[in-house]
């Protein structure tokens, strides 16, 4: 059984499958259709949502490091 993205709007196959809560906190604006803990995205989502996660990584990093 193959995995359909769980971004509204989306039929492409997912890759992985990520925490709606770290989804959110990413900032990005994804229209999820996911009811549980988890969602899945596919390769052009997950990509968008590592970017966003990575500039919050980069952030916190930085405040870790001035103290």
């Amino acid at each position: 059984m193959k995995r359909v993205c769980s971004v509204r709007g989306c039929e492409e196959e997912a890759v992985k499958s990520i925490s709606v809560e770290k989804i959110r906190e990413s900032g990005i604006n994804l229209e999820l259709e996911a009811f549980g803990r988890r969602a899945w995205l596919c390769k052009k989502h997950y990509k968008e949502y590592k970017k966003a996660r990575r500039k919050l990584d980069r952030l916190e990093r930085m405040r870790w490091m001035t103290r």
